[in-house]
């Protein structure tokens, strides 16, 4: 027991869960600690996420707003903010990535039904969540130019960076209103499989940062999963299959998919090289190979000419031609 925080028995006490079995389980790249607790048949999740570094608050306000919109984020049984503990219904361990891992020929089923989830949450008002805006887009994106440009000893134009992205983002902007809810880390760890099958409802977690923003940004984090390998031909399937039931039109879709995945991509490896750098946890590293090819298509895209001139004239094409991976 003591390996576990500190408030944690007087929190089951409080949650009449005291005569539980407590097990911890694997963390993600925060402060936040998760822990199954079973007695009999039953068992829960709890999430402890303390402050100062977390704060369970924004979790709580989105979850609550998506059960009330019947999408599936888990059921919140007991919870105190102030302490930094929140007691779920247990989704159980089926991940979308260890089934795929496990049962690889229902990949087009599982990607499917996230699509799918998908569709439905965009077909709701935009929940009372803070705007994606400009700011928030160059802020993301300059982590690569913050983190992963000087830790692979490079000096680049951060200003031309910034205003590539700014000519690139205008027209996203414009066609982003009114916007959707955007759960912004929609991906195989985060997607739940409930019913013990691909096909089964989609249930969601680690939502807490959801912004209203592009429609397309939760299709790249699902579609360009740093932590899984899609192919090219699923990712095109799935935009198809998600412009049918979002009842849209694909053009502007792909070029808007391009533009927020080289944006998501640009700012997932400034991410992993600070994970690295000044959290030391260095096993991200080796996901940034998987991300950067994920860059290079969309850069690819006419949309995206301003920032593809960028990353010609300040990234060394070596660099490039090796994924971008660290010590190439």
């Amino acid at each position: 027991m003591s390996e576990l925080p500190e408030g944690l028995a007087d929190f089951t006490v409080r949650a009449e869960w005291a005569d539980a079995a407590v097990a911890p389980l694997p963390g993600d790249a925060s402060f936040r600690r998760y822990f199954r607790l079973t007695r009999g048949e039953e068992s829960a999740m709890l999430m402890h996420a303390p402050p100062p570094h977390e704060d369970p608050a924004p979790f709580l306000h989105v979850a609550h707003w998506l059960n009330d919109n019947a999408m599936r984020a888990p059921a919140i049984l007991v919870e105190d903010a102030a302490a930094g503990w929140v007691l779920t219904e247990d989704f159980g361990n089926d991940r979308m990535r260890d089934w795929l891992d496990a049962n690889p020929e229902d990949e087009r089923a599982a990607y499917e039904a996230a699509v799918e989830a998908l569709a439905a949450l965009h077909r709701l008002p935009p929940g009372p969540f803070a705007p994606y805006d400009m700011a928030v887009y160059q802020r993301e994106a300059a982590l690569l130019t913050e983190w992963y440009c000087p830790a692979q000893g490079l000096t680049v134009d951060a200003e031309g960076y910034s205003a590539a992205w700014a000519e690139v983002l205008v027209p996203v902007l414009k066609r982003q209103a009114p916007g959707v809810t955007v759960l912004r880390d929609y991906h195989s760890e985060n997607i739940m499989l409930l019913g013990g099958k691909a096909s089964a409802p989609q249930g969601l977690i680690d939502f807490q940062d959801a912004l209203v923003g592009h429609r397309a940004y939760d299709l790249v984090s699902l579609l360009q999963d740093a932590r899984r390998d899609v192919d090219v031909s699923l990712e095109t399937a799935m935009l198809v299959h998600y412009a049918h039931h979002a009842g849209i039109g694909d053009d502007d879709l792909i070029a808007d998919y391009a533009t927020l995945g080289a944006q998501r991509n640009a700012k997932i490896v400034g991410i992993f090289t600070r994970l690295d750098r000044r959290d030391g946890k260095p096993r991200y590293l080796a996901m940034i190979p998987r991300v950067w090819a994920a860059l290079e298509r969309d850069l690819a895209h006419p949309a995206l000419q301003p920032v593809a001139r960028w990353f010609d004239a300040n990234i060394p094409a070596e660099l490039r031609a090796a994924n971008g991976a660290f010590g190439a």
